[in-house]
């Protein structure tokens, strides 16, 4: 299910988007009006980001006494993102799992500094919606027209007695589960487990750089956006499109990838389609625009992916060797 749910996803709504897409068109498009340079140009901010992101989960490993190598924490980055191209969020178990084999960093430590990690960039994400969906409204209220999402549809959602029922069933099963469970030594293993996630998840209160810290999250959501940004001029139609344009697509992007699709396709094409015409690009226009864009830089992510697991190999092949 991890694999083809995501997949069925994301062919459903590529299939629906692209269904009667002029894949000629988009040829041209490519070979004669594309400025393939600013599309290498993207790759340096997120490669910036992802270093980045790998410098910022040191800081908050080192509450917790573990130091790894800078390397293997950014390569780990690296691997991450290539994962998940294949198998949508398997990346933070890859990324974990990489710094308990080579750094002897305990899995349920390393699990615990990451989801502190993203509950921060999550922060940062609403934060930044919040603004757009505040300044920029009645585009939101034009993409949500799109996807059938209104005020009477949630106000249904939540008014229904179905949602309390369901709720209600959810926590009375969990509860019947949970106390057979306490008996057992699974229970024990569990909660040592747990443990180690807790301590990891409250590194951030301890931790001594969190001025670099606070930097670091700051630079990373920069180096997404310019990713995305830099990439409107490598065609013509986009190239008018402002920077507060871009931020606006890139809020609603954010919101769109929490659908687990590999690399976000499929929501990621939709979302970026339809707030390009919104903003007067033509259907083709915007339509080759999230094709060609979104292939090469998911074509980039698998690139880094194999060049971090390379190196972390490389560098950690004394060890390797010992250990065999």
């Amino acid at each position: 299910m991890k694999i083809l749910l995501p997949l069925v996803i994301a062919g459903a709504l590529l299939y629906w988007m692209y269904r009667d897409f002029d894949f000629v068109e988009a040829k041209r498009i490519f070979l004669h009006e594309m400025n393939i340079w600013w599309l290498v140009a993207s790759l340096v901010p997120i490669t910036i980001s992802h270093v980045m992101r790998g410098l910022r989960w040191l800081i908050t490993l080192e509450p917790l006494g573990y130091r790894p190598k800078k390397g293997d924490c950014i390569d780990a980055i690296f691997i991450a993102y290539a994962s998940n191209v294949v198998i949508p969020r398997v990346g933070e178990v890859s990324r974990c799992a990489v710094l308990t084999k080579y750094d002897k960093v305990p899995f349920s430590k390393a699990l615990g500094t990451l989801v502190a990690e993203r509950l921060v960039d999550m922060l940062m994400v609403a934060l930044f919606v919040c603004v757009m969906l505040l300044t920029q409204l009645d585009v939101f209220l034009s993409l949500f027209a799109k996807t059938g999402t209104n005020e009477a549809s949630l106000s249904a959602l939540f008014t229904s007695p179905k949602t309390y029922i369901i709720i209600g069933v959810a926590v009375v099963a969990c509860m019947a589960l949970w106390l057979p469970l306490k008996r057992t030594k699974l229970y024990a293993k569990i909660k040592q487990t747990i443990g180690g996630f807790v301590d990891g998840l409250l590194s951030l209160r301890t931790m001594q750089r969190k001025g670099l810290f606070v930097l670091y999250t700051i630079g990373i959501w920069i180096g997404f956006f310019l990713e995305f940004y830099l990439t409107f001029f490598c065609f013509p139609f986009t190239a008018g499109l402002s920077v507060v344009q871009g931020l606006v697509i890139f809020a609603a992007i954010s919101l769109a990838i929490i659908i687990p699709t590999p690399n976000g396709a499929g929501p990621w094409h939709f979302v970026v389609i339809s707030m390009m015409t919104l903003y007067g690009v033509s259907q083709t226009g915007a339509s080759s625009f999230a094709l060609i864009v979104h292939a090469f830089q998911t074509l980039g992510v698998m690139l880094l992916g194999a060049y971090g697991w390379v190196a972390l190999q490389m560098r950690n092949r004394n060890k390797l060797k010992v250990e065999n």
